[in-house]
């Protein structure tokens, strides 16, 4: 799977994406990451990528000719949506980073200032996505996550499929509370029944704290 990010920082991927799962993919040639920088589609000498928005109002807005002009130029190798990364999007959850997947890539433009000129929007056809309802600086950050959400999910990413089976938000009964060795430490002790080697015992315990999980933090249920 491909993944394309047009931003005006684009020193900040690749320290994010040369470790960990996501990294090795890309090292073994399952995922291919390129991050663009925007300014390189601009026309004129101070390679301006945002402007006063019409109406008037605070802050600047990001220009529709320098987004469209990257988009397209990279629609020529990467033939996925075009995803926006704004705070009024849809919420990134599991199931929408499943779908996009399932995607032969995905074009991600990171957001900045007020936000970008709604016409990138309706020219590319883009889909609008948040992780969440906070403010940040830019798309950068909820880009980055949802790059490490989608690329887990690509076959042969995580080295594991049951870990993927057994992830929080995969399915509505997972989430349990995790232990490993030392049994005890500093006092405190792993629950008898996972040493117990019932795993059918273990298996109903499982369930039942990651049902206690989701009535003490609502939050969490899978959506």
């Amino acid at each position: 799977m491909r993944f394309d990010v047009v931003t005006i920082f684009p020193g900040m991927f690749g320290p994010v994406f040369q470790q960990g799962v996501v990294g090795r993919a890309i090292e073994r040639g399952l995922i291919q990451l390129a991050a663009h920088d925007l300014r390189q589609y601009t026309h004129d000498r101070h390679r301006q990528v945002d402007d006063m928005p019409f109406g008037g109002g605070p802050g600047m807005v990001m220009k529709p000719e320098p987004v469209i002009e990257a988009v397209e130029t990279l629609r020529a190798n990467n033939p996925g949506p075009v995803v926006l990364m704004e705070p009024w999007g849809e919420r990134l959850n599991q199931e929408l980073a499943s779908e996009l997947a399932g995607q032969p890539g995905l074009i991600v433009v990171c957001g900045r200032y007020e936000g970008i000129d709604d016409r990138v929007r309706t020219a590319l056809q883009a889909r609008e996505i948040s992780i969440g309802d906070y403010v940040l600086s830019g798309g950068e950050i909820p880009a980055m996550v949802l790059v490490d959400a989608v690329a887990r999910l690509v076959p042969g990413v995580v080295g594991d499929p049951e870990s993927l089976a057994q992830d929080s938000f995969a399915d509505e009964m997972t989430g349990w509370p995790q232990f490993t060795r030392p049994a005890d430490y500093r006092g405190m002790t792993v629950p008898d029944v996972l040493l117990s080697g019932d795993h059918a015992r273990i298996k109903q315990w499982r369930r039942q704290q990651a049902a206690q999980r989701r009535v003490s933090h609502p939050g969490v249920k899978k959506t």
